[in-house]
């Protein structure tokens, strides 16, 4: 599968210089967590949105758990290597794209770390749905903005740009837990469940349990969430 073109158009704003400071680990960085969550099924089929260079994809097929993986990736410069190791790869931005796919045709969908980089994240959940069968999984994952360390810095009247985290400069949207779980719950999806990529400490565990995980939005530095198509 090849190119949407209208979809490469961001790349010639002001945006996209900021992801020229980005380390290549960022395009292929495997989501070894988001691998292991998805079954050993040789037949299933994955869409990975910003699929980077397809290095998740080409864990996921090594290792059986789909017979079919496709990815859609913003840089054409990343989108070569993933077409590589991957089944399809359609290059441009998901948010201008037509996705080429029928209605159900994938039985997962990976969302790392993409969604918080969309202009409106919310409607291009809805048009990623459509193409997520019924009873299909999803995995995706964002920075909290609700982290004590971002409350902090907002109270000292902080919000300061970075190359990287929550504060990365190429972020365009922020969420909470409550917020992330809402926007999949409105797209068509039913939550299973929120929690961090990076699992507590001992001692956050022990406050959480003190307190009934009233406040562990506020120990979370990114966003783990897992959900079914409805």
């Amino acid at each position: 599968m090849g190119y949407c073109v209208v979809g490469t158009a961001r790349l010639a704003d002001g945006s996209a210089r900021a992801y020229e400071f980005k380390l290549p680990v960022y395009f292929s960085n495997p989501r070894i967590d988001f691998v292991e969550r998805l079954p050993h099924d040789a037949t299933a089929r994955v869409l990975e949105v910003g699929c980077g260079t397809g290095a998740t994809g080409a864990m996921t097929l090594a290792q059986g758990r789909a017979g079919y993986y496709a990815g859609i990736e913003l840089f054409p410069s990343a989108a070569e290597g993933a077409r590589r190791v991957l089944s399809e790869v359609v290059t441009g931005n998901v948010e201008a794209c037509e996705l080429p796919w029928n209605p159900a045709t994938f039985d997962a969908l990976i969302l790392s770390e993409v969604l918080e980089h969309l202009v409106d994240p919310w409607t291009a959940l809805e048009k990623l749905a459509r193409v997520v069968r019924p009873g299909g999984l999803v995995l995706a994952s964002s920075p909290n903005v609700s982290h004590w360390r971002v409350v902090r810095e907002l109270l000292l009247g902080r919000f300061e740009l970075a190359d990287q985290g929550v504060f990365d400069r190429t972020h365009m949207r922020w969420f909470t837990p409550d917020t992330y779980a809402g926007m999949f719950e409105r797209a068509g999806f039913s939550v299973v469940s929120v929690e961090p990529v990076t699992p507590f400490s001992d001692r956050t565990r022990i406050l959480s349990s003190m307190t009934g995980g009233r406040f562990d939005h506020l120990f979370m530095t990114q966003i783990s969430l897992e959900a079914v198509r409805r």
